[in-house]
């Protein structure tokens, strides 16, 4: 049985193994908390509340974004600007960083990126979705943040973490030192560690795809899919496709049960389409601190050094076992094809 600890609790238990512990870290992370019990406040009544549907306006990608999508944005930066603890925001929502120059922040180490709503095209279907950061520490304290100390490699975050707004919410987190999640009791209104040292398997059942876009996927995806459908009672194949259009929802079963969730690249997304700063790099953080993988299909995402706040690229993640068969059938199609051609 686990014994009762709220967030607030495990974080102050915990101050010793976060980098660089002068309670900065531990503050911002009890801000990102609170404003996701804000935004889970509202995506429970959302059914009920003008805040459901399109804002009628575009996020800097190019996609629709619905009304929850700016308000969460608006919360967490309402949250952030106010804390004292962040130079730099970085939001799927925003074209440009945001630079915070008050005074209380001018000297603040920390950047973060965010995604601040992701999957929000569930919402108006009542299916999960989630929030997901990166935390970054500042390289230099003699200067201004700068554009290349916002695009550092996934490596170095200092922490890390998504919160998932479904039948109950979940702040799910990393500092570095393994994973813990906590779920949010709303009778008290407090995250409460419901999943410590989290682990996820490291081979799964279940493969996330929008195999809708099969047809253009590159020959090594076709393959690995293909495997992933083949009779096979040593590997207990063929595994289960499930996809809810939720990155967050993939990645939390995954998380749970054991899996891999793909987004390729594709003829018509040749760089792939999952961003890379606020979606992939967190999440791989997550992953690889649970014992499981995240990987472009040919390289470590957390070694990217980012050329844009938000670039796409394709990703493969979850499971250990799973994400490096998909990375082996990649090669050997791509092996086969430069031997055809030579």
């Amino acid at each position: 049985m686990i014994a009762f600890k709220t967030l607030y609790q495990f974080i102050a238990e915990n101050q010793a193994d976060f980098p660089y512990a002068k309670g900065d870290l531990s503050r911002l992370l009890r801000d990102l908390a609170l404003a996701g019990k804000i935004i889970s406040r509202e995506v429970n009544k959302a059914g009920i509340t003008d805040i459901l549907g399109e804002a009628g306006s575009e996020n800097v990608q190019g996609e629709s974004q619905k009304k929850l999508d700016i308000y969460a944005n608006e919360q967490f930066m309402s949250t952030l600007l106010g804390s004292g603890d962040v130079c730099v925001i970085v939001s799927e929502e925003n074209e440009e960083p945001v630079f915070l120059n008050d005074e209380r922040s001018r000297d603040a180490k920390y950047i973060i990126a965010m995604d601040p709503l992701d999957g929000s095209s569930n919402i108006d279907v009542n299916s999960a979705v989630g929030t997901i950061f990166s935390i970054f520490r500042r390289q230099k304290d003699d200067a201004a943040p700068t554009l290349d100390e916002i695009l550092q490699e996934g490596r170095n975050q200092v922490a890390a973490g998504y919160i998932i707004y479904g039948s109950s919410t979940m702040l799910v987190y990393t500092t570095g030192n393994g994973v813990n999640g906590f779920t949010l009791d709303p009778t008290i209104g407090e995250f409460c560690l419901s999943h410590p040292n989290m682990k996820i398997p490291e081979d799964g059942t279940i493969y996330s795809v929008n195999e809708g876009n099969y047809i253009y996927f590159p020959r090594g995806v076709k393959d690995y899919i293909k495997y992933c459908q083949v009779y096979d009672p040593n590997t207990k194949r063929p595994y289960n496709s499930r996809y809810a259009g939720s990155m967050i929802a993939e990645i939390h079963r995954s998380m749970l049960k054991g899996g891999i969730y793909m987004y390729p690249a594709s003829w018509d997304h040749k760089e792939g389409k999952i961003r890379l700063m606020y979606e992939c790099n967190p999440l791989a953080f997550i992953i690889e601190q649970a014992n499981g993988k995240a990987s472009t299909g040919k390289e470590r995402i957390l070694d990217m050094k980012p050329t844009g706040i938000h670039q796409r690229i394709p990703v493969m993640i979850g499971s250990k076992n799973m994400v490096e068969k998909a990375e082996e059938l990649i090669r050997l199609a791509e092996e086969k094809e430069r031997a055809l051609n030579n």
